[in-house]
């Protein structure tokens, strides 16, 4: 795996090193949370480095996963995205809105990765190495720090108002004299100006770097706005004016504020559902060594094999195998189910889970980022960083939206200068134009429903997978389930044990111990402890076979064993196995997969709400005939091939059908693929190779009717959120144009409109399925 690492340059945000944990970075080279600038020596990205930062994919192609700075609207995502593209090795460039995180992939043939980032550093968005304990740090920080600017600002325009009132009054009055009305101006001035030169930080600072990178951003007319009011104030205020307008830049700077500040915390609770997973990561592991001596390490030092301790009260830091001990885990994280589970030695408990119950040991099996939890967060931020139609739409939208805007500020500038005879007023009706324009609202449209969206099937034990899964599970009119593992529990039960006899029952669970197909594992589920294991050839698709005292012991079908065809037999619709021993006994095994618990609900509330329902099974007639009955569904086929499946898919579509594929992640694959949108329930084996858009986990079959609920409420939401910002901009434009909206009237609508877009699309966070969507 190809590597690369930054040495050590001092933080430009908070001018020190970072100690997380207490582990220590070594000497020279950049510890997390260090910021990369455009005055960074960029020969420090060395090769082959341990502690590194570029990794290699599977096809030789070098990745990159950094945080950025300085993002505050969608036109910097286009423009990073963009710069990084226009590189001719770079294959994907991608930032989340809601991490800050980009991640990029390019062809490392002789490209080195620090000249490659360069230009986007350059055009003033400082980079961070990607690091998710700094998260909620690099989140309360900035917004302690806007408190306090907002706190300044507030105070200053609070006591400039009250000054400025007294100023006003005496202009239509006798009693106050010009030597007055200076005192009142210059104590303002006082006020004003070094409150405007701390609260305008976030907004200078980065207009600036906008600047120097040759651009502009949404802070520089805010920016402008802000140094013209308070410079024409001064320059009025040592001339002896009547007018300033020190109340209209600290007040600008107080409405910005706060719509800045509500806009990060509602982009705080609408956070990736990836994000909130990186911060149930736990940080540390209890290993027990050999002499059972117990150790604290760093969750990265763990690896597979490790026996580790968990606590009660502690998180699981890795993937395993409980091998000492009982307890209960809440496991909500992977299956969305609230109820806790118990775990006993032997069965299998996954990172990020919680301990409720007494202190359990396992054997670590995966670690790192190669845990359950790691795979849940790559799908997931694959999805969120992915660019669905409505996204793809809005940056179109907003790319337009930019010139256009800058032009009709140019015009209002000229018309207001002719109308007016004054390039003050002129200027001042121009920047409130660029003010009131500013495209956040557009740009947040539709990643902060997608954030929010994500989240909430997380919470339900549903990942998304695809990008624009939602928006094409929002339009599906008909659902195909598959049976087995799908609207069955797929965990077969031997249902005639009383029939076998025990010495039968264990040989065949001695066979069955060295197969994972489900009847082999559910007869050696019922053998128990059935002994040492045996010398076994499995045919696939047929059964095991072993060597006992020169004669052969079969376990399989019913032909694999030679068993005759019985018409009694055939009435049992359920699976089954044959055990034939070297006497020519033949042992008949019955099995039963039970349905989801909830699978008859949640069939007969999709069918109420206008769903056409289908069952495509590779099952025998009768066993589909059987469930199709009791479950109501009258379009059913059995005995169907994955080509069969696919083929029926085909021609619904053919009909104009939007087809929602339900089925088992990995004999359904090619159905799956060729459905318009699919969902399927997978074990932590599978997660990440299942070729649905969605993955459900847990048992209950309710999670179809929740991402259809979650998908067709996501949608309306965009619409709105589109509504929403048209509507503003179609109002707020000719009113600015006109001269009805002043700076501070723009200030505090452009913040309003950014942030009822957010609190629109955080109101699916608490809306009820109901019995429609």
């Amino acid at each position: 795996m190809g590597q690369v690492a930054l040495k050590a340059q001092d933080s430009l945000t908070t001018g020190r090193s970072h100690d997380l944990g207490g582990s220590c970075c070594p000497a020279g080279v950049l510890a997390f949370g260090d910021v990369l600038s455009p005055e960074a020596d960029y020969s420090n990205f060395v090769s082959a480095d341990p502690v590194a930062f570029v990794e290699a994919d599977q096809d030789g192609n070098a990745m990159l996963h950094v945080l950025v700075e300085n993002m505050h609207c969608a036109d910097c995502i286009r423009t990073i995205e963009q710069t990084l593209k226009s590189n001719p090795a770079v294959i994907e460039a991608r930032v989340n809105f809601s991490t800050r995180r980009l991640f990029l992939r390019w062809r490392p043939d002789g490209i080195d990765v620090a000249e490659l980032v360069k230009p986007v550093i350059a055009l003033g968005y400082p980079l961070t190495p990607y690091n998710s304990a700094l998260i909620r740090t690099a989140a309360a920080e900035e917004n302690a720090k806007l408190l306090r600017a907002l706190a300044v600002a507030g105070f200053a325009a609070a006591n400039v108002m009250l000054l400025s009132v007294s100023v006003w009054a005496g202009l239509f009055s006798d009693d106050m004299g010009p030597a007055t009305r200076d005192f009142l101006h210059w104590v303002s001035a006082l006020i004003a100006l070094p409150a405007v030169a701390y609260a305008g930080q976030p907004f200078f600072k980065s207009a600036l770097a906008a600047l120097r990178a040759g651009r502009t951003n949404m802070d520089v007319p805010i920016s402008l706005a802000v140094i013209l009011a308070s410079s024409m104030s001064l320059a009025e205020t040592i001339r002896s004016g009547h007018y300033v307008y020190f109340d209209a830049s600290v007040t600008l700077l107080f409405f910005l504020l706060i719509g800045r500040y509500l806009d990060n915390a509602a982009r705080s609770k609408a956070r990736s559902a990836a994000e909130r997973l990186l911060l149930l990561k736990a940080v540390a592991a209890t290993v027990v060594g050999a002499d059972g001596s117990l150790t604290t390490v760093p969750v990265e030092a763990v690896t597979p094999g490790s026996r580790v301790r968990i606590m009660a009260g502690d998180r699981l830091p890795v993937d395993g195998v409980v091998a000492l001990g009982r307890s209960e885990l809440d496991v909500s994280l992977i299956t969305g189910e609230s109820l806790p589970t118990a775990v006993k030695p032997g069965e299998n408990v996954f990172a990020g889970t919680l301990n409720l119950g007494a202190p359990i040991d396992i054997e670590a099996t995966k670690t790192g980022d190669n845990t359950l939890l790691g795979d849940i967060v790559r799908l997931m931020e694959a999805a969120e960083q992915g660019r669905a139609k409505y996204v793809r739409l809005a940056d179109r939208l907003s790319r337009y939206y930019a010139p256009v805007v800058h032009l009709l500020a140019a015009l209002t500038f000229i018309g207001w200068w002719i109308y007016a005879a004054s390039w003050q007023i002129a200027l001042m009706q121009a920047v409130a134009l660029l003010i009131i324009t500013c495209p956040c609202a557009l740009g947040l449209a539709v990643p902060v429903v997608q954030v929010v969206a994500s989240g909430r099937l997380l919470m339900k034990g549903i990942l998304v997978k695809a990008a624009d899964g939602l928006e094409r599970l929002a339009v599906v009119d008909t659902i195909v389930f598959d049976k087995t593992g799908t609207l069955t529990e797929g965990r077969l039960d031997l249902v005639n044990r009383d029939e076998i006899e025990e010495a039968d029952l264990l040989l065949a669970a001695r066979l069955g111990q060295h197969s994972r197909h489900p009847l082999a594992r559910a007869i050696a589920r019922a053998g128990g402890a059935a002994g040492p294991g045996l010398d076994v050839i499995e045919c696939p698709g047929e059964g095991l076979k072993t060597i006992q005292a020169n004669d052969e012991i079969r376990l399989g079908s019913r032909a694999f064993c030679g068993v005759a065809e019985d018409a009694a037999a055939d009435k049992q619709a359920g699976p089954e196995l044959w055990l034939k021993r070297a006497d020519g006994t033949e042992v008949q095994f019955r099995f039963r997969d039970h349905l989801r618990a909830d699978a008859y609900d949640v069939i007969r509330d999709l069918k109420a709400r206008g769903y056409m329902i289908a069952l495509l099974s590779g099952d025998r007639q009768a066993v589909v005939a059987e469930l199709a009955a009791e479950l109501g569904i009258d379009n059913w086929q059995a005995q169907q091939k994955p080509e069969d499946k696919v083929a029926c898919l085909e021609s619904l579509a053919k009909a104009g059908r939007k087809v929602l594929m339900v089925g088992d992640g990995l004999n359904d694959a090619p159905a799956l693929a060729s459905a318009h949108v699919s969902l399927s329930p997978a074990t932590a084996a599978d997660i990440s190779q299942t070729a649905a858009d969605f993955i459900f986990q847990g048992r209950q079959l309710s999670a179809v009717g929740e991402a259809i609920f979650v998908a067709r409420a996501s949608r309306r939401l965009i619409l709105e959120n589109f509504a929403l910002a048209f509507l503003y901009n179609g109002v707020a434009i000719p009113l600015a144009v006109l001269g009805f909206v002043t700076p501070l009237i723009a200030a505090v609508a452009m913040s309003s409109s950014s942030l009822a877009v957010c609190l629109n699309s955080l109101r699916l966070r608490s809306r009820k399925m109901g019995g429609a969507s």
